[in-house]
């Protein structure tokens, strides 16, 4: 590794703060780059994969696998073109559609539905999904080194993950998985790794990464007292940072993170604000879109940011409870969601067709689907366990029918949208399937972009409680608490098989896990 990747205090330090330059590396000491993770003849059709994925087709912007509509298709006409929609396009015509065909659009056209139905990825939740491998011992080595979170690449060739000990860890796609040899599937080990020097807030990938062109391979990091970070996710060097100040002329650190979808400007949460920093000028020098003007607008801290695929606008979440749509061009409020969650809210993403919005918050036990051609209509709600503040992902694949969480049980739930009541009652979406997928919290969820994959993470912290035995009268703490041994840990990145398993069946040797019935 690097000197970034290894330093303890960051990866950067103080000095490199103070004159805004990389680390460097010790004399004679080669970066420690990733290993390519496919031999020149192994490309051939998973490379063909990707490409299919990276550039949809029109139904992928369908809604929900419904009919794809005319407005739908300019809707992916627009998203390529760069033109922007106003406001207005969010409305639509006041026909609510439904998040499922109706049966006499399935009875004219059969063929399509059916199809669209099958070529979701691969995927198929009408069993438990299978384990493939995972990472375990990497975070045994500091105490409650729990994870918060995993994220796949772009292009789907690696992942990162977030952990207790402000480490960001880079592990590439398992070479068996292109193979048949899914019989000699070892745990993985990380290929980089990322140090921040506290608690990291938030992080995620450039949307244009591809490892075919190690110059897109970036991940961008926020950390407590620090600056935003920009950490090169091909040989884990810190290439730039964007130090957003306070009123104060402070050092202040992000809350969340996003990119715009072209890569060119990064969204920075702040409390009642929004800093935009353009990509390719690091510095300080960043458009401040304040979320509350004259006491009017969305307060809290700006807790989690996404961007719509087929609009020109983008959702903001804060603590405050609440979701605001905005505009990309000004950082104009389009709508104010009303605060229907019970805590402060910590993710939420667009579906594919950008109809509808689902969020989720802490210590809340509902991820809400809004329909935002009707802002502050709820069109359906589905339950999870959370009671704690920790902040729990979910996930949508590409084609928008599954939505995937997990719970503070360690329980993974996957709903299916296409069955979602059509009249848009608020009533509870039952999951299609449930499984435990940890013994502890499953805080990260991710759908990889075009297999039939899915990555979780697990851990939280845990508390030693006073002892309830009546014997015990000492007055030290080891008479008083319980010892940290007899908490049990589950600090894990899993790897999950989601697609059909036929013979594949045979090859992995993992125990298939239990399914919770719904």
């Amino acid at each position: 590794m690097s000197g970034a990747a290894q330093s303890g205090d960051g990866g950067a330090g103080h000095d490199t703060e103070a004159d805004g330059e990389p680390p460097r590396e010790a004399e004679g000491e080669e970066p420690a780059a990733k290993q390519p993770r496919l031999e020149q003849e192994d490309v051939g059709l998973e490379l063909e994969m990707i490409q299919m994925a990276v550039v949809p087709s029109a139904d992928t912007c369908g809604s929900h696998g419904a009919a794809a509509t005319s407005e739908e298709v300019a809707c992916h006409q627009t998203d390529e073109t760069g033109q922007a929609m106003g406001p207005e396009d969010i409305e639509g015509d006041g026909d609510r559609e439904t998040l499922r065909p109706t049966e006499e659009d399935i009875a004219d056209e059969p063929e399509k539905y059916n199809s669209q139905e099958q070529s979701c990825q691969g995927l198929d939740f009408s069993q438990s999904p299978q384990m493939l491998t995972g990472s375990w011992a990497e975070y045994t080595h500091t105490a409650e080194n729990y994870l918060r979170g995993c994220k796949w690449a772009p292009d789907g060739s690696c992942i990162v993950s977030n952990s207790a000990d402000n480490v960001l860890r880079v592990y590439n796609l398992p070479p068996e998985l292109y193979s048949s040899h899914w019989d000699m599937l070892s745990e993985m080990s990380p290929v980089l790794k990322m140090a921040e020097g506290d608690t990291i807030y938030d992080y995620c990938w450039f949307p244009k990464m591809t490892s075919m062109d190690p110059d897109t391979c970036f991940i961008a990091s926020s950390s407590r007292d620090n600056p935003v970070h920009i950490w090169d996710a091909f040989y884990g060097d810190l290439r730039a940072s964007f130090r957003p100040y306070n009123h104060l002329d402070e050092l202040t650190a992000a809350h969340s993170l996003c990119f715009s979808p072209d890569g060119s400007q990064l969204y920075c949460g702040f409390d009642k604000t929004v800093r935009v920093f353009h990509t390719e000028r690091p510095g300080r020098d960043c458009e401040q879109r304040p979320t509350m003007v004259k006491k009017q607008g969305q307060t809290g801290i700006i807790s989690c940011i996404a961007f719509s695929s087929c609009q020109s606008m983008y959702a903001c979440g804060s603590y405050s409870r609440s979701a605001g749509l905005y505009s990309c061009e000004d950082g104009s409020l389009l709508a104010l969601l009303p605060a229907r969650h019970r805590g402060g809210l910590t993710h939420l993403l667009f579906s594919p067709n950008g109809y509808h919005l689902f969020t989720g918050g802490r210590k809340d036990s509902e991820i809400l689907c809004w329909d935002l051609r009707d802002p502050g209509q709820v069109l359906f709600s589905m339950h999870r366990n959370v009671n704690t503040n920790q902040r729990i992902y979910f996930d949508l694949d590409q084609s928008g029918r599954y939505l995937l969480s997990g719970d503070t049980d360690g329980v993974v739930s996957v709903w299916d949208t296409l069955t979602a009541p059509p009249d848009g009652n608020e009533e509870t979406l039952q999951p299609a399937l449930q499984f435990q997928a940890h013994t502890n919290c499953t805080n990260g969820i991710s759908v990889h972009p075009f297999m039939p994959l899915v990555a979780s993470s697990s851990g939280q912290r845990k508390f030693c409680w006073p002892s309830d035995s009546e014997e015990s009268e000492s007055d030290s703490d080891e008479g008083n608490v319980m010892s940290s041994n007899s908490v049990r840990q589950d600090n894990a990145l899993v790897l999950w098989w989601a697609g059909p398993l036929g013979s594949t069946n045979e090859r992995v040797q993992e125990e298939e896990p239990a399914v919770i019935e719904s």
